[in-house]
Parts: C-alpha cells; sequence; structure tokens
C-alpha cells in the first residue's frame, strides 16, 4: 500500500498500480465470487457480534488490503483472516470483542445452521445438532492459535497499517456544506457507501474517502432527483470528473452484481464458492 502523511487524517493507504496490475492477473470470476462471500461473513459475524457498521466496514477494508497484497491462493484458513480482520477493526473500539466471541461466530456461520445463503441455499435445516457448531474448550485453544497466526500474517502483509477512515461521515458533513438536509437522500447515500464495500472493483482501495463520498451523493441525488448546485461542485471536494464518473457507473452496477451472485447461491451446482476452503497466502 502507498503511504499517506502521518498528519493527514482523512486519507487512506491506497493499493499502487503495481500491486493493482499484480492482483488483476489473477483475478477472476470465481475470485470475484468468493471475495463476495467473505465479505458476507464479515457482515453476519459483525451483526450476530453486534457491532458497529464503522467496524464491519473497517474489518472488510483490512480483508481487501490483505488480499491485494497477498494474492490469496488456495493455502490458508479464510475464516481465521476474516475473524483476525474483525478483531483487528474493534480492537481500538468502544466495542472490542474476544477471540472466543469469534471463535463462536465463524464456528456457527460455517455449519449447517449458517444462515448464509451461499452456504445453505435453501435455508438451515430445522435438525441441525447444536453440538456441529459447539466450540469445545479443546477446539478453542486451536482456533485462537490459528487466529493469533493469522493476525501476523496479516499484520505483517499489510506493514502493520490498521487504520482506515471512512467516508460516510465525510458523505454526510459535504451535504450539509452543499445545502441538502433530506434523510431520504442520506440514507441512500450510506446504502451506496456500504454496498461500494462489496464491490469487486474494490473501490476503497482505490479512491481516497473524499471520492467515494462524492460519488455516492451524486449518484442518490441523481436516483431521487435531488437537485444540486448546477455548478461543478465536486471539484470542490477536490474530485474530477474521469474519478466521479468511474465511481457512479461502479455504484449503480452493485445491484446487478449482487443480484447475480445471489443467483447462483439458488443452486448449489452453479456455486463456485468454498468460502472456508483453506489455502496459504502468498509470501
Amino acid at each position: 500500500m502507498a503511504p499517506v502523511p502521518a498528519l493527514d487524517s482523512l486519507s487512506n493507504s491506497l493499493a499502487s498500480p503495481e500491486q493493482l496490475f499484480a492482483f488483476k492477473q489473477v483475478d477472476d470470476e470465481k475470485n470475484q465470487s468468493l471475495r463476495f462471500a467473505w465479505y458476507q461473513i464479515i457482515s453476519a459475524a459483525g451483526i450476530l457480534l453486534r457491532l458497529p457498521q464503522e467496524i464491519i466496514a473497517q474489518a472488510i477494508v483490512l480483508l481487501q488490503r490483505l488480499e491485494v497484497v497477498g494474492h490469496p491462493q488456495p493455502a490458508y484458513d479464510v475464516r481465521e483472516h476474516c475473524a483476525t480482520c474483525t478483531f483487528l477493526a474493534a480492537k481500538p473500539s468502544p466495542t472490542p470483542i474476544s477471540w472466543r466471541s469469534l471463535a463462536n461466530v465463524y464456528a456457527y456461520l460455517g455449519s449447517h445452521a449458517s444462515p448464509l445463503k451461499f452456504i445453505n441455499p435453501d435455508g438451515p435445516p430445522t435438525d441441525v445438532n447444536p453440538q456441529e457448531y459447539y466450540v469445545t474448550e479443546g477446539s478453542l485453544q486451536r482456533h485462537i492459535n490459528d487466529m493469533v497466526t493469522a493476525e501476523g500474517e496479516l499484520l505483517q502483509s499489510i506493514g502493520f497499517d490498521t487504520r482506515v477512515v471512512l467516508p460516510h461521515g465525510l458523505a454526510l458533513t459535504y451535504m450539509q456544506a452543499l445545502g441538502v438536509s433530506s434523510a431520504t437522500l442520506a440514507r441512500s447515500v450510506l446504502e451506496h457507501l456500504n454496498a461500494g464495500l462489496l464491490s469487486p472493483q474494490m473501490l476503497y482501495l482505490t479512491h481516497q474517502p473524499n471520492a467515494l463520498a462524492v460519488g455516492a451523493i451524486y449518484l442518490a441525488a441523481r436516483e431521487l432527483g435531488v437537485k444540486l448546485v448546477e455548478q461543478n461542485w465536486w471539484e470542490v471536494f477536490d474530485v474530477d470528473r474521469e474519478d466521479l464518473g468511474f465511481l457512479v457507473m461502479a455504484y449503480g452496477s452493485m445491484s446487478n452484481f449482487a443480484e447475480a451472485e445471489m443467483e447462483k447461491w439458488k443452486n448449489p451446482a452453479l456455486t463456485p464458492i468454498k468460502p472456508f476452503a483453506r489455502a496459504p497466502i502468498r509470501p
């Protein structure tokens, strides 16, 4: 990741062109489906752990940094890395979580009782034995050891850069600056920003928070017919037309991408995802 100035509190470390090019060489439709599944797993775990959306979003961005830098190949356990990203995002927050809680939640999400559609397309059966996802004291230590190992791998791969600046608050501030106070518009903007976390284009690794916020505002206002100032207002927030156009298209395509993935989940024979398959991360 390209470093950012220490005093710039509104910027993130972004993937370099070289990292993105190398990543795209090994990326394909199956990997995009896998990533979408992993982000859903982190989201579901965060909800079960009652974490705020901010922590869930930060965990997803941390996993994306690991993916781009490390190019995950079949050999490391994604479950441990998803759990570790959740742990690291929550660690400095007012809602830290324990390794035990993570082990319990991820064991449940990977079981036949899981509510995730790509694991149980028809929903969890009613006769699942709770012993299937119960984490015993003996297996708990193994899970913790795996997650601690994954934590070291992740931190080393991303250069110990766990700081993630999100665009959500910035978007609401920009709306106030534009004189827009619509609650409906604000909700739509936040929905686009949350959907952007799941984008196969990894928008949070290619664009700074100010651009992400502006793109979401522009698209939400266009969809809802909300009139903004006539001038090129996005330039005031240091966003050029080219970046704006790319982000609007990326946000706008997310619903079709998600629907296509959900159609795959309905037919297990067509679902190429085994989100908890083991595979080592490339050094």
